[in-house]
């Protein structure tokens, strides 16, 4: 039983979605892919955003978005586009399977739906990169289909609502449960915005602003005076660092090796700077077993550091100058430095391409802006 069910019951204690959604009316954001008031989002631009979303702050997602939109104004025309091409707009992003999967998905909906996205959750979520969060976020915004999205800003407004006491991830199921038993008998689109905007603007992490929200006086949290011990997470398990090397070689007529990265794993299909394998047990002292080709390597003070999802990493990174018209070895390519920006470099190769030439050639100014 949560805290909620033991406190004593008010008149009117109930959380009332007209209540919320008669201050998202007066306060929502405003953002590229948002329909103004009173109209329909279009599915496109919903399952665009929502996915770029995922692990992404606002502010970062909309210079993306409003580009992803221009290149490929319709879901066709991104299915039409290959791999490559939308890995290298998505390139800076991070979290790369969602490109990929963005793609796949693009073009399941062209060859199973004509173009248009289906207006239920079930073959919302048949759909490639789809889960429940995305079919709900598009089934609810798109088509006023009544499911709640629930993101990290519901679950933290709905466990301070509440005072849900378990801690996260167990207590999703039960979050979910909460949040639909909410919704109102319309407007599902709007509702599910509304809690997400609650939850970035007035339900924050730190110092939530209760005296403006429309449920201040129905909140279990705020009436325990814990508004900022909720949700509560299990202790995160942080993974073991890894190392290795990164290699960049520099031929004589401006270009920089690189290559593409296999398409399954960790960043797969993007373009990478050729290196060793990651490991917990890297020795830099046999790095240059790895390197791509024979050269006089010359290795840079510092390392560059990156943190993916699981685990951290750290990167040697060696530069060599090689002569005119040396061969790229199997797999790999001579790419102009001017161009490598456009590249579908993750952020950790822009970051060791930086490195390089930061410590090795600093007068290289130009070419240091390119690949950042």
């Amino acid at each position: 039983m949560s805290v909620a069910a033991r406190l004593p019951r008010r008149k009117n204690a109930e959380p009332d979605p007209a209540d919320l959604l008669a201050w998202y009316d007066r306060h929502r954001r405003v953002m590229p892919w948002r329909a103004r008031k009173g109209q329909r989002t279009e599915p496109y631009a919903v399952w665009l955003s929502e996915i770029m979303l995922q692990q992404t702050t606002v502010k970062t997602v909309g210079p993306y978005f409003e580009k992803f939109l221009t290149k490929w104004p319709t879901v066709a025309a991104l299915a039409a586009a290959s791999l490559d091409e939308v890995l290298r707009a998505w390139a800076g992003l991070g979290y790369y399977a969602r490109a990929r999967n963005l793609h796949a998905c693009a073009r399941a909906v062209v060859e199973r739906h004509g173009g248009i996205f289906p207006d239920n959750l079930e073959a919302l979520r048949a759909l490639p990169g789809i889960g429940d969060y995305t079919a709900a976020a598009v089934g609810s915004i798109a088509f006023d289909a009544p499911a709640v999205p629930v993101d990290g800003n519901v679950e933290r407004v709905v466990t301070r609502l509440f005072a849900v006491e378990e801690s996260l991830p167990v207590a999703k199921p039960k979050i979910k449960d909460l949040a639909t038993s909410l919704l109102p008998p319309s407007r599902s689109g709007d509702f599910a915005q509304a809690l997400m905007d609650l939850g970035a603007t007035i339900c924050t992490p730190k110092r939530p602003a209760c005296a403006l929200c429309p449920w201040n006086e129905v909140c279990a949290a705020r009436a325990l005076g814990r508004q900022e011990e909720f949700p509560h997470k299990a202790p995160k398990r942080e993974g073991k660092l890894r190392k290795g090397a990164a290699f960049v070689a520099l031929r004589a007529d401006g270009t920089v090796l690189l290559r593409q990265r296999p398409e399954k794993g960790l960043l797969g299909s993007m373009t990478e700077v050729p290196g060793s394998d990651w490991s917990h047990d890297f020795d830099v002292a046999d790095a240059l077993d790895a390197a791509p080709l024979k050269a006089k390597w010359r290795k840079m003070p510092g390392v560059v550091t990156h943190v993916f999802t699981h685990f951290p990493l750290e990167l040697t990174v060696f530069v060599a100058q090689v002569p005119r018209g040396t061969a790229a070895p199997k797999g790999a390519r001579w790419i102009e430095l001017k161009i490598a920006h456009e590249e579908a470099l993750p952020n950790v190769m822009r970051k060791v391409l930086a490195h390089a030439f930061e410590v090795h050639a600093p007068e290289r100014g130009p070419v240091r802006k390119s690949v950042r």
